[in-house]
Parts: C-alpha cells; sequence; structure tokens
C-alpha cells in the first residue's frame, strides 16, 4: 500500500480533486473543481515571453519561495553533523594524543558530513507520507484535513529529495578523490613498510575484503535509484509520465533507493557497532546517527505493508469512512466548511441583487 499517495488536504472525492504529491515532494497541486483560479497570475508566475519585462516587478518577485525550508534544514543539519565530527575526529585526538590531524578536514570530515545529511533528507522525504497515513488511520477517513504543518511538509518533499541526491553526489565525488590525496600516498607507504617490517607475504584480510565490496556496491545502486528520481523532478519527464507511473518511480523505487542507502551505511559500519572504541567521549558514531530515522522509516512502510492495515488503508483513501469521529463532529470536515462557505456566498449574492 502506497503511504505517500495521501493528499496534504482533505477533498471531496478522487473525481473533485485530482492532487499530485510525489514521494520527493511535488510542488504542483492540480485540482479541478476546488481550487481558485484568482492566484493563477500572482506575480510568482508571471506570463512573459520575451527576455525583458518590466523593472518594477523585480520586487514582487520570490527568490525560490519553496526553498526557503529545505535549504535551511540542509544548511542547518550540515553544520551540526561537521561540528559533531569535527569534535570527534580532529579535537579528540589533538587533546587526548597531541595529534595534529586538521588535514582531515576538508576531504575526510567533510565526506563524513555528506551521506550522513543524503540518509536523513531522504529519510524526510518518506517521514510525512507514514505520519499522514497514520492520521487516516486514527480519524477513519481521507476527508479531514491533515495539520498545516504536515500539509506544508509533504509540499516541501520534492525539494529535500533533490537536496538528498546533491550531498549523495558530492558524496561520491569526494570518495573518487581518496587516492588522489597526498596524505593517502604516505600511508600507502607507510603500511607497505609496515608489511615488509612484519615480514608478512600477504596482508589480505577477508572481512575487510568483502566489507568494502558490499557497501561500494550498495552505494552505487542507490546513487543511480536516486538519479532517476531526480530525473522524473524534471517537469518535461513528469509531464510524460502517467498518474501510475509516476506513483510507482517516485513512490516504490524510492524506498528500495531509501533502503539500499540505509544498508549501504549498515554495512560501511559492519562491526564498528560493538566496539567501544568508536564511541569517542561517550558519543556514538555518525553512522548510529545516520540510519536512525530511515530504519524507524523503512520499519514503519513494513508495518503498514501487512494486509491488515494495507486494505483498511486502501479502503479509506477510496472514501469509505471508519466510525467516525468525523461522522459525529461535522464542522470538521472538509463538506461542511465548503458548505458554509457556498452557502456564505449565495446569500451575499441574493443580498447584492436585492
Amino acid at each position: 500500500m502506497d503511504v505517500e499517495s495521501a493528499c496534504p488536504a482533505g477533498n471531496n472525492g478522487d473525481e473533485m480533486c485530482t492532487m499530485e504529491l510525489s514521494t520527493s515532494g511535488a510542488d504542483d497541486i492540480r485540482m479541478n473543481s476546488r481550487m481558485p483560479t484568482g492566484n493563477l497570475a500572482t506575480p510568482n508566475h508571471l506570463p512573459f515571453d520575451n527576455l525583458e519585462y518590466p523593472s518594477h516587478l523585480d520586487g514582487q518577485l520570490e527568490l525560490f519561495p519553496h526553498w526557503h525550508f529545505p535549504a535551511k534544514l540542509a544548511g542547518g543539519m550540515s553544520i551540526v553533523v561537521f561540528v559533531y565530527t569535527l569534535l570527534r575526529d580532529i579535537i579528540y585526538p589533538y587533546m587526548t594524543e597531541n595529534k595534529n590531524v586538521f588535514y582531515k578536514i576538508p576531504i575526510l570530515v567533510m565526506n563524513k558530513v555528506l551521506p550522513v545529511v543524503a540518509i536523513i533528507l531522504l529519510a524526510l522525504v518518506y517521514l510525512p507520507g507514514i505520519l499522514a497515513a497514520i492520521f487516516q488511520l486514527y480519524f477513519g477517513t481521507k476527508y479531514r484535513r491533515f495539520p498545516q504543518w504536515l500539509a506544508r511538509w509533504m509540499l516541501a518533499r520534492k525539494q529535500l529529495g533533490l537536496l538528498s541526491f546533491f550531498y549523495a553526489v558530492l558524496h561520491a565525488f569526494f570518495s573518487l578523490c581518496y587516492p588522489m590525496r597526498r596524505s593517502y600516498r604516505y600511508k600507502l607507504l607507510n603500511w607497505a613498510y609496515q608489511q615488509v617490517k612484519e615480514n608478512k607475504e600477504n596482508a589480505w584480510i577477508e572481512d575487510d575484503v568483502w566489507r568494502m565490496e558490499i557497501y561500494v556496491s550498495l552505494g552505487i545502486l542507490g546513487l543511480a535509484l536516486l538519479s532517476v528520481l531526480a530525473a522524473t523532478s524534471v517537469p518535461s519527464v513528469k509531464n510524460s509520465l502517467n498518474w501510475r507511473e509516476f506513483q510507482c518511480i517516485q513512490s516504490k523505487m524510492g524506498y528500495c533507493a531509501l533502503l539500499l542507502c540505509t544498508l549501504h551505511a549498515l554495512v560501511y559500519a559492519w562491526r564498528k557497532w560493538v566496539e567501544l572504541k568508536y564511541f569517542i567521549w561517550y558519543t556514538p558514531p555518525t553512522f548510529i546517527i545516520a540510519v536512525f530515522l530511515p530504519v524507524i522509516v523503512l520499519l514503519c512502510k513494513s508495518i503498514f505493508l501487512f494486509p491488515c492495515l494495507a486494505k483498511r488503508l486502501g479502503r479509506i483513501r477510496r472514501g469509505w469512512e471508519w466510525k467516525s469521529k468525523y461522522k459525529m463532529d461535522p464542522a470538521l470536515s472538509t463538506n461542511a466548511m465548503e458548505d458554509k462557505s457556498t452557502t456564505k456566498g449565495l446569500m451575499h449574492a441574493v443580498g447584492d441583487q436585492q
């Protein structure tokens, strides 16, 4: 059962509302009969074909209005994770062992920040769909309006998904730069010297070999799926797909991408979960922080796949109502709200005619 297809606002049935919300956060909401058409000529959507337009309109145009919150969230998370990694990997060795490893900041520290932020942002793309499903199951109807914060969160999923893809691509590029670093070459020479000094003919470690082969493969597959998801966010590509195709790519492939990225982080950790030397200053390693939210999202998605919940959720989204708190309190209904507004409009029209 798709958890991500819930609309962020109440509607009167599938024939009255055609709302498109991708799992990566669609910015388009197409409503056939309920959306007012007066907003189509807002300053943010000015129809102009020429390269020039009146300069006095510059002040009325907002700069990436849908990106404000996602960009601030990604930037704030990046700063927090950077400071956390800096304290653990740079400051701690300097204070305890007097080791100067500040050279790790440009590449190694940054490459620990990027995947953590990327996978958390990807989990935040799918978490509001889980919350929306819980909301609908609790109230037993799809006609009750979502809270405003949840509706806004769902509308920001596209931007969160694209930022996650951006961080993942940067992580891949930073990882490819590892062998190019001068410090890596020096360490490689030191490892070879130590092997000769210890008279070792073969330094092969089976566990490390399998670990790296598996987590690199999972990372490549996860990035490939994220690339497909990002491509379908392009308007020309999105408009060439029907709703079922778009939903399949954004939801099914999206959860597969989240699963692959989570497995990528788990395999990278390997046996480090139980080794106390990685818990510096009694703080968990960054990979534990990275997989915490994705694991919760995947577990919740697995629970919603159980037939008892999937069938009920499907029926609710097809218009069936259960219990109903909703029926007992018609003021919460979208129908009631719209009927009241229609009645008021008719009364004002009659009054004006008289």
